[in-house]
């Protein structure tokens, strides 16, 4: 009876050593994959907040927490089950995917530049004054949950294109690991940037006076913070598109354009003491310029090739 009492604990103890080492892996795994979808996170939180620009102050959260709610639908119900499929059945399809969306990516940033360049932001559009505010919210919440799904699917792209190599258990948990932390996160800060103005108006009115100046100083930062979270959503678009697409070159063989980038970075991290961040400024500038590049050919290709056909 005592020996198989010692017996089974004998088993538990090798599950648990078992489930920790999974644990160990899917955590590992985890942390590698997000770590590579930063790039598109900086994006994700920078767009966000613009969704719930103009709406009274109580329902800015419950607008943010809808477009939570649906980031987490998009990246559960249907990118992880795609993900996992794509992996077992057509992981040779990973990367074309990966610079599929990169391609976007970068569209999507050379867009945003010309239209700030050309002041062409569309505003105060008719059919949006038209609409009540329960249909403007509802549309503004769906415009949100749609650019979502384009951003987590190249999050778990990037994801799934570090943990290729792990057992598919192992990819699920992990790919759900980045997902659910990926989604908390962006959409707290975003929370809590939309409600900064808020605060700071609350705390303007309190009774010591260093608090009134932070308050106030609150107030008139927000105007530049999101002005400044849009220009470095925009430049981490080009920096992760033109950085995909370096790797996919790379991966299919055609060096030309990365063996430029590289040498740029090599020549910049000679620099003493601070080489390492030199030369990663150097790769990432140089991201950003294919990215550009890229970015400005398909601009091209989508607005001016519909002009010229209306033309004839």
């Amino acid at each position: 009876m005592a020996s198989g009492l010692f017996a089974l604990l004998d088993d538990v103890a090798a599950i648990a050593k078992i489930a920790a080492t999974s644990l160990d892996d899917v955590a590992g795994a985890a942390g590698k994959a997000g770590s590579k979808a930063v790039g598109v996170v900086i994006d994700d939180a920078a767009v966000t907040p613009g969704y719930a620009v103009g709406f009274t102050p109580d329902r800015e959260i419950p607008i943010v927490f809808k477009i939570a709610m649906g980031s987490l639908r998009n990246k559960f119900f249907f990118l992880l089950p795609g993900a996992l499929v794509l992996s077992a059945f057509a992981p040779w399809a990973v990367t074309p995917i990966l610079m599929l969306g990169a391609g976007f990516l970068c569209f999507e940033a050379a867009e945003k530049i010309v239209e700030k360049i050309f002041h062409q932001n569309e505003v105060d559009q008719p059919e949006e004054m038209a609409l009540s505010s329960a249909e403007l919210e509802k549309e503004k919440v769906s415009g949100a949950i749609r650019t979502d799904m384009i951003l987590s699917a190249e999050i778990m792209a990037i994801a799934l294109n570090d943990v290729t190599e792990q057992p598919l258990l192992v990819q699920a948990a992990a790919l759900a690991v980045v997902g659910l932390l990926i989604t908390a996160g962006v959409y707290g800060v975003v929370g809590l940037i939309v409600k900064m103005d808020d605060i700071g108006l609350h705390l303007s009115r309190r009774a010591l006076a260093s608090t009134r100046a932070l308050g106030r100083g609150l107030v008139k930062a927000m105007p530049v913070v999101l002005d400044a979270l849009t220009q470095i959503g925009t430049a981490a678009m080009l920096w992760v598109g033109g950085g995909i697409v370096v790797h996919g070159l790379e991966h299919f063989h055609l060096p030309q354009i990365p063996s430029v980038i590289h040498a740029a970075e090599h020549w910049a991290g000679q620099a003493p003491v601070v080489g390492a961040v030199t030369g990663w400024l150097a790769y990432a500038v140089g991201c950003a310029i294919l990215g550009l590049a890229l970015g400005a050919v398909i601009v091209g290709v989508v607005h001016l090739l519909p002009k010229r056909k209306e033309a004839h």
